[in-house]
């Protein structure tokens, strides 16, 4: 459903929630420390510098729906203790619709990110046992959705919404980071399936990305490769290609596949035509390369249009909402 749709759709029925891309999955703290250099064993080194935020995948995608002026939701889960409620808080100062956020006493997921020279970084996560969800607050039939993009992070709640979508004809995109039991339940489930050069190693057994594309591309009717520096790989229908990341100076590659696909998402729902969301999406992630910290450096509407339009030209104008 496209934006004007939406707007239409708000004026209309009250009752109900119009919302561009709900992302469900995973939500964290993170702690970023941008380091010269990676310490060796027993060595101690110090930060250059420090950036603190909300992090994990799917939120990270309803916060780069949001910053390019999309209407974006995200379910899953945040703890009820210091870093859940900072979180929260910059969920909404987001304009992120939180109501299907859960909140417990298990505690908010951490990471702890270490940055390095040319964009290379070290993530550690800590999910310390916190369960993973098993109920919506709110039935999906109560909002108006255009696009949902999964992370695999929740998949009891996940794989009931993918079905659901199917039968209403809401498009799905899952970003398949790595093989785990949600990637895999969620694969054959979705209309686009984005996944990392490491996601097609290890679901195909082919370390060459090219060699995988067609079996990805036999699980879901589009599947995208993602190979950071190296732009992306993709097959839809009878068609394949490749696109070329955009060349920037990078200081922290840390988010740029969750604005990859927090874009690629809200251009579906948009409807845009594939190299428009091919474009969009390497735009948003290029971008957030250039700084330091995920949640830090997704760029905003304006930000990326003015890119896209140094690069390609005048004809781009207005193509970000």
């Amino acid at each position: 459903m496209a934006a004007s749709n939406f707007q239409s759709a708000i004026r209309n029925q009250k009752s109900e929630i119009a919302i561009e891309v709900l992302c469900i999955g995973h939500a964290a703290y993170d702690i970023t420390l941008q380091a010269p250099y990676h310490p060796g064993a027993d060595e101690k080194c110090f930060a250059d510098n420090r950036v603190e935020g909300g992090g994990g995948p799917a939120a990270n995608a309803a916060v780069t729906v949001a910053r390019l002026g999309g209407r974006s939701g995200f379910a899953g889960y945040l703890g009820n203790d210091l870093y859940g409620e900072r979180h929260f808080r910059e969920l909404a100062a987001e304009g992120v619709n939180t109501d299907l956020l859960a909140r417990g006493d298990f505690p908010t997921p951490l990471s702890v990110i270490l940055a390095k020279p040319g964009g290379q970084r070290t993530v550690i996560n800590h999910k310390n046992q916190t369960p993973p969800l098993t109920r919506l607050s709110h039935p999906p039939s109560s909002w108006q959705i255009g696009a949902i993009l999964f992370d695999g992070h929740e998949p009891d709640i996940s794989l009931p919404l993918a079905e659901y979508a199917k039968s209403r004809g809401i498009p799905t995109l899952l970003d398949a980071g790595s093989v785990y039991r949600g990637t895999l339940m969620l694969a054959p489930q979705v209309d686009f399936l984005i996944a990392s050069a490491k996601f097609a190693r290890e679901f195909t057994g082919k370390a060459d990305p090219e060699a995988a594309l067609p079996e990805l591309a036999a699980v879901a009717p589009a599947a995208i490769i993602t190979l950071g520096e190296r732009g992306l790989l993709w097959k839809r229908g009878e068609k394949s290609g490749s696109y070329p990341a955009f060349a920037v100076e990078a200081i922290d590659t840390t988010g740029a596949g969750d604005a990859f696909h927090g874009a690629f998402a809200l251009g579906v729902a948009r409807k845009f035509n594939f190299t428009k969301l091919l474009q969009f999406a390497s735009a948003a992630a290029a971008l957030t390369c250039t700084k330091l910290g995920a949640r830090n450096g997704i760029p905003g509407a304006k930000e990326v249009a003015q890119f896209l339009e140094k690069l390609e030209g005048p004809d781009l104008k207005g193509f970000v909402a």
